[in-house]
C-alpha cells in the first residue's frame, strides 16, 4: 500500500508542511525513521528525534514549534496520537481481510451466519448461535449454544465463548479468552468439603470492547457479568462472576476483580491489582499497580496507591518514610539509651 502525505492529510483533515506528493508505504519509530515511512511525534521527550529522523512523512500536533530544520513533511493535526493510531488501525484492517467460512469448521445448522463473515479452520460453532455481518472468527475457535456476537467484531485463535453469552458489536477477544467458564462459587460443608454452586447466569460484553489474551470472565451465578460498552482489558485478567465493568474503563495485566464488584466509569487500573469482592468503585477512579482494594472507593475520581491502599499522596509519603525506616529504628533506639542511661 502506498499513500501521498496529500491522501494522509486529507484523511487526518490535516495541513502539510512540505512536499504533499511525498509517498510513504510503511510505519516507523521516530527514532528510527526510515524513508518511505510515516511516523508521529506526540511525546515531548521525542521531540530532539523529529529532527534526525530520515522518516518521510511525520505527524505532529498543530502546536508543534520546530527550532531546527525537519527534512520530513509534516503533516499538523489537532491529536497526533490518536491520528495515528486512526491510520494504524485502517493498516491492521487492510491486512486482515476476509478469508470465507472453512471447510474444517463444525458449524451447528441452527446457526445464523451475516453477511461477509469469516469462520477459520477446526472453529466449533453451536446450536442457534447469531454472528453478526463481517464478523471474523480465526481458526480453533469455540462458541457454545445460544451465544451471539455482534457485527464487525473479530476472535482470534483459541477464544473460547461458553453457552448463553452475548458479545456486542465491533469487539476484539485476542487469542486464549475465555468468557463464561463458571464463577467461583463453592458452600462449605460441615464435613469440611464445598458444594458446587451451579452458575446459571451468563456474561455480556457491550459494544467496543477488547480482551486481551488469556483473560477470562466468570459468568455469573443468576443474572449477568458485564463488561459496559468502550471497555478495555490487558492480558492476563480475571473477572470474577456478576462483576460489572462500566463503559471505557481500562484495566491492566495480571489485575483480579472479585464476585460481584461494581467498578464505575472510565476508572483506569493499573497492573497486578487486586480487588475484592462486594465492593463499589466509584466513577474516574485511577488504582495505581499493585495495589490492594478492600473497601469501596466511593468519591468520584479518587486516586489510590498500596495495599491496602489509600491516597496517593499519602502513600507516596509513606513509601518515602519506609525506605528510611532502619535509620528511623536505629534513631529510636539510640535515644531510649540515652534516655535510659540520663534516669540512672
Amino acid at each position: 500500500m502506498e499513500f501521498t502525505a496529500a491522501q494522509i492529510a486529507g484523511f487526518l483533515k490535516g495541513t502539510i508542511e512540505g512536499n504533499p506528493e511525498e509517498k510513504v508505504f510503511n510505519f516507523s519509530k521516530i527514532d528510527d525513521g526510515k524513508p518511505g515511512t510515516l511516523t508521529f511525534l506526540a511525546n515531548p521527550k521525542y521531540t530532539p528525534y523529529i529532527y534526525t529522523t530520515a522518516a518521510s512523512v511525520i505527524v505532529v500536533n498543530q502546536d508543534f514549534i520546530a527550532t531546527q530544520p525537519v527534512t520530513g513533511t509534516l503533516i499538523r493535526v489537532a491529536d497526533a496520537y490518536s491520528s495515528f493510531a486512526t491510520l494504524l488501525e485502517l493498516f491492521d484492517q487492510s491486512q486482515k481481510g476476509n478469508t470465507g467460512i472453512s471447510g474444517h469448521a463444525v458449524i451447528d445448522p441452527t446457526a445464523g451466519l451475516g453477511e461477509n463473515v469469516s469462520i477459520g479452520d477446526f472453529t466449533v460453532i453451536g446450536k442457534n448461535v447469531e454472528i453478526g455481518k463481517n464478523v471474523v472468527i480465526h481458526p480453533q475457535v469455540f462458541l457454545g449454544n445460544n451465544v451471539a456476537i455482534g457485527e464487525n467484531s473479530t476472535l482470534y485463535p483459541g477464544v473460547k465463548v461458553y453457552h448463553d453469552c452475548m458479545i456486542g458489536k465491533h469487539c476484539t477477544l485476542h487469542s486464549g479468552v475465555v468468557v463464561g467458564s463458571d464463577g467461583f462459587g463453592f458452600a462449605p460443608l460441615a464435613s469440611s468439603n464445598y458444594k458446587k454452586i451451579p452458575q446459571l447466569g451468563n456474561v455480556i460484553l457491550e459494544d467496543h470492547v477488547e480482551i486481551g489474551s488469556n483473560t477470562t470472565i466468570d459468568r455469573a451465578t443468576l443474572g449477568a457479568t458485564i463488561i459496559r460498552k468502550g471497555v478495555k482489558l490487558d492480558n492476563l485478567i480475571q473477572v470474577g462472576h456478576n462483576v460489572e465493568i462500566g463503559e471505557n474503563t481500562v484495566i491492566a495485566a495480571q489485575t483480579g476483580i472479585s464476585g460481584s464488584t461494581k467498578i464505575g466509569k472510565n476508572c483506569m487500573i493499573g497492573g497486578q491489582v487486586g480487588i475484592i469482592g462486594h465492593i463499589t468503585i466509584a466513577d474516574e477512579v485511577k488504582i495505581g499497580a499493585g495495589s490492594g482494594i478492600e473497601a469501596s472507593i466511593t468519591k468520584k475520581g479518587a486516586i489510590v496507591l498500596g495495599a491496602p491502599a489509600i491516597e496517593i499522596g499519602k502513600a507516596r509519603r509513606n513509601f518515602i518514610h519506609w525506605r528510611n525506616l532502619d535509620q528511623i529504628v536505629r534513631k529510636v533506639n539510640n535515644m531510649e539509651k540515652q534516655l535510659k542511661k540520663s534516669n540512672e
